[in-house]
């Protein structure tokens, strides 16, 4: 007989990992973060390089200064947008029998799947 789940077991498993669990606990201890400290946890939550972020939004005319918290937000935009078009493109792989995703499998996610219209014609 398996054991029962508490609902904090069951919330944790599906929020995500153990790192964003913590880093979303000292945000709600009503105390905003700042300096170093609020930079690494940030960077820790982030698996892209939050520095070369900020020089691709600096890059805009339009933005002159970036907070730490929007170029962390933005980078986690990028890796979850990056995570579902992967998905969607390893469908069309495993379709293949492949494991390896190819441009192909990328046009193909594009092309079936409405939220990426926008790309339609960017892989050309």
């Amino acid at each position: 007989m398996a054991a029962p789940i508490s609902p904090m077991e069951q919330d944790s498993d599906r929020c995500g990992s153990e790192e964003e669990n913590r880093g979303a606990e000292a945000e709600e201890g009503g105390q905003p973060q700042m300096g170093p400290a609020a930079a690494v946890s940030h960077s820790r939550l982030s698996k892209l390089p939050l520095a070369r972020i900020k020089a691709l939004m600096k890059t805009d005319p339009d933005v002159s200064l970036a907070s730490q918290e929007s170029v962390f937000i933005i980078a986690k935009a990028t890796e979850l947008f990056v995570e579902m078009i992967a998905k969607d493109a390893l469908v069309y792989a495993q379709q293949g029998k492949r494991k390896t995703l190819q441009r192909k499998d990328l046009d193909n996610a594009i092309e079936a799947i409405d939220e990426f219209a926008f790309l339609e014609g960017t892989l050309d």
